[in-house]
């Protein structure tokens, strides 16, 4: 099965690139950059849009690409080869195929379950079916979902929500939450009810400085399905970055944005923030590393970028 594959590394604010094609599993970039290094693997994914199959051989631009058994292939492999996996999702699970219309969106957390994702959060599209429907099928899912800025409370998915998870990975401590779009204008009135929208950049603020400060994390991602960036104020991944102190790396979604490497921007304090987007419908599938010095965890951090593109043709 061949798989392309592109190699980023950034590191501090210098970057370059490495272009390579070939087999999983992945090499190492040279045990002297990582022999005493902690490696954090993320694997993410966002607006696979119940996208179960991969696109039909028919001529098209993506034909051969995505597929719910391609990813599980590829993911179960690059468990194998690393030690310290995340799996993530930004969001926009359902809707796009026949499936979702038919399942309902119990296929989809089915197979995300059996991929072993670790957090998700929603898109718009996961309402589609309604908080009713969406209240139906999150028991199938065996995985947390994340929202810091929806409030459930007075809906079906009351408690059925955590604004962050704390995961650890040979004492290296990651916290990770999600901030969400606004619904109203953007989804029926209807299939979200009751939920109430909180300005996220303000959210994002205070749930990573909670993470920073208080539950001492040495690495802070953000799920967000705000979209990447508009040519208008509306909040963004970029204007998230911008206005918040502590995060490290934004998972993103909604706008369907393929991103070659991910975007650098400065945060509040002038520190890095890594945005990245891997598309939609499953066609690829972002890995990135962080690699962690043993002796100072908290206080020194060497960033490597690796984003995987999947592509798998019959």
């Amino acid at each position: 099965m061949p798989i392309t594959r592109r190699k980023f590394l950034l590191t501090s604010s210098t970057a370059f690139a490495l272009a390579a094609a070939g087999q999983f599993p992945l090499e190492a970039f040279g045990d002297e950059q990582t022999e005493n290094l902690i490696k954090i693997t993320v694997l993410h994914t966002n607006d696979w849009h119940s996208r179960i199959e991969p696109f039909p051989m028919d001529g098209s631009k993506y034909q051969g690409t995505g597929g719910a058994a391609h990813r599980a292939a590829l993911i179960k492999q690059i468990r194998l080869e690393e030690k310290n996996v995340l799996l993530l999702d930004a969001g926009d699970i359902f809707q796009g195929t026949p499936y979702f219309n038919y399942y309902h969106g119990e296929l989809e957390f089915k197979l995300m379950s059996y991929m072993g994702y670790d957090a998700a959060t929603l898109g718009n599209h996961d309402f589609d079916a309604g908080i009713s429907g969406l209240a139906k099928q999150l028991p199938i899912a065996k995985f947390p979902f994340l929202t810091a800025n929806y409030d459930f409370s007075q809906t079906a998915l009351a408690n059925a929500f955590q604004p962050y998870k704390i995961f650890v990975k040979e004492g290296v401590k990651i916290g990770v939450f999600a901030v969400n779009i606004e619904l109203q204008g953007l989804v029926p009135d209807a299939l979200y009810g009751k939920t109430l929208y909180q300005e996220p950049v303000a959210i994002a603020n205070s749930t990573a400085t909670h993470l920073k400060h208080k539950e001492k994390c040495d690495l802070i991602i953000c799920l967000s399905h705000l979209g990447y960036k508009y040519d208008d104020t509306k909040v963004s991944d970029v204007v998230l970055a911008k206005n918040t102190r502590y995060i490290n790396l934004i998972i993103g979604g909604h706008t369907h944005t393929f991103m070659d490497t991910p975007d650098v921007q400065k945060d509040l304090d002038g520190k890095e923030v890594w945005i990245n987007q891997v598309g939609w419908a499953g066609i690829n599938l972002g890995k990135i590393d962080f690699y962690f010095t043993k002796n100072k965890i908290k206080n020194k951090l060497n960033y490597q970028t690796v984003i995987v593109e999947k592509k798998t043709r019959g």
